[in-house]
């Protein structure tokens, strides 16, 4: 589909053990959707950087991310840069990601930010699906506006669906909309919105995020806890929903934000997956 009535894009990645590592086995993808070269930083696990090279989504577009990760794989996925979500003049801006991971694999994933501008309208369904003893790290941060220039999310708006299940079964199924924007309500099938503002709300703070780790038990919660002991700035909260650890977060600017996740994801990775941090390189750019 051309820019002018919206991108239609697609990739399907599958994941395999060979070898002794994790290798990219299988990509298949539809428009401008794509992933660099794998990269091996730690040895057996397999980095990959989700490019989408028109630089930001845009009202009509749709975008779709599936991938598969094998028994035994282990697969650390993230992008160069945010991902921005533009002003539309009335579409909505959709995006799919669904995340298999069989039993003894891993998936981590852990994108940059995702920044809507005001006036953006979206709707983001993410869905992973573990089998047996599979694991999953991974957050998502939004952006609501640009706080570091004072601009306000004031229009359009956002809703962001996140399922986590294992063997078919739910462990946490959650949706949220956000903004003001009273006509897309058909759209989005009728939900409540809340605003950026008040004790129902956002209480004013345009930077909402949560991580996920999956396989976790209460000393893993005491440890973060411990990580975090150092006041951060801004609303962060950890709890146990049986093995899944979910950190929250509500604050003014994205960059303490994603540095309180990296530090948690420091201490829960060894914990959790029995191997020591290996940061991407592209964060360090």
């Amino acid at each position: 589909m051309s820019p002018a009535s919206g991108w239609v894009a697609h990739i399907a990645l599958q994941l395999e053990p060979r070898a002794g590592r994790t290798v990219l086995a299988r990509k298949q993808q539809r428009g401008p959707l794509t992933v660099q070269r794998a990269f091996y930083p730690e040895g057996a696990p397999c980095h990959l950087y989700l490019l989408h090279p028109p630089g930001g989504v845009v009202g009509g577009d749709r975008l779709a991310i599936e991938t598969q990760v094998a028994a035994g794989a282990h697969a650390l996925l993230t992008a160069p840069g945010a991902a921005k979500v533009y002003r539309s003049a009335g579409a909505l801006a959709e995006q799919y990601q669904q995340f298999a991971v069989a039993d003894s694999g891993v998936l981590e994933w852990l994108p940059q930010e995702s920044i809507l501008f005001p006036g953006a309208r979206l709707d983001l369904k993410t869905k992973v699906a573990l089998q047996g003893r599979a694991r999953f790290i991974g957050w998502e941060i939004l952006s609501l506006g640009r706080p570091v220039i004072g601009e306000r999310f004031d229009r359009g708006c956002a809703t962001m669906g996140l399922r986590i299940e294992r063997d078919g079964q739910p462990l946490l199924s959650e949706r949220l909309r956000i903004g003001s924007d009273r006509s897309s309500q058909s759209e989005l099938q009728g939900l409540p919105q809340i605003g950026l503002d008040g004790p129902s709300g956002l209480r004013g703070w345009p930077i909402t995020a949560t991580l996920i780790a999956t396989g976790a038990s209460a000393p893993d919660l005491d440890a973060a806890r411990a990580a975090m002991s150092a006041e951060p700035g801004f609303a962060l909260g950890l709890t146990l929903l049986e093995d899944l650890l979910v950190a929250r977060a509500l604050a003014d600017q994205v960059e303490p934000v994603m540095h309180c996740f990296r530090k948690l994801w420091r201490c829960l990775r060894p914990r959790l997956l029995g191997l020591e941090a290996s940061a991407p390189r592209i964060w360090a750019t």
